[in-house]
């Protein structure tokens, strides 16, 4: 992978609400590092380093090097827990991977050609999307920073659903594994709707219409 995310972190034993308020205090982030068998291991990170890594979208779909007292270890982002009203991470958790073991992991998608896409261009119609992002299962070494979903040929009534995506060798799509009930629309392009408003009838117009009514002979 061309991109590569190292996070220097620190072991910490003080435990709890009180403990982690208190790190964050620091401008540190409470985190947890858990799996492959071994006991889960409380760490934090620098909180600017990590806010700054986050704005890169390959971040969530990398395998990460966490430097833990000197050792370093891989993992992949598995949760992370944001303030529901400052930019602020509460806590973080990550998944250590092996090289031989495979893992689920989401990616996210890119779609390609919208802007020339048939039943837009040329039909006037509107792409709706219900996904943007899938759950792959590979081997770390495998994992793709993005999947690439071309809507160029697409016309009005066509829709992409988890089939008809193209993974590269050596991955699948999660959720297909499952059966053919999961195979999940990702989008679809669906004529624009149009709403066409009527003219208010005022009382002069309704006037207009009605008929004479002739008058009544003695």
């Amino acid at each position: 992978m061309s991109i590569d995310f190292t996070l220097d972190a620190e072991s910490r034993s003080d435990l709890g609400k009180g403990a982690s308020r208190r790190l964050r205090r620091t401008g540190r982030v409470p985190a947890i590092i858990y799996g492959a068998g071994v006991e889960a291991e409380s760490i934090s990170l620098e909180h600017n380093k990590v806010m700054h890594d986050l704005e890169n979208e390959a971040f969530y779909s990398h395998v990460l090097t966490l430097n833990v007292s000197g050792k370093q270890q891989n993992v992949i982002l598995r949760d992370i827990q944001r303030h529901p009203a400052k930019p602020i991470i509460m806590h973080m958790d990550f998944l250590r991977v092996s090289d031989d073991q495979e893992i689920s992991i989401h990616v996210p998608l890119h779609f390609i050609g919208e802007d020339v896409c048939h039943g837009v261009k040329m039909e006037g119609g509107q792409i709706s999307h219900q996904m943007i992002e899938v759950e792959v299962t590979c081997l770390p070494k495998h994992i793709p920073e993005f999947i690439e979903v071309d809507v160029t040929e697409l016309r009005i009534g066509d829709s992409i659903h988890l089939s008809d995506i193209k993974v590269p060798e050596g991955i699948s799509l999660t959720a297909l594994s499952h059966g053919e009930g999961h195979d999940q629309q990702v989008l679809n392009v669906h004529a624009t709707k149009v709403t066409v408003e009527e003219e208010p009838t005022t009382e002069a117009d309704e006037s207009d219409t009605e008929e004479e009514k002739p008058a009544d002979s003695e």
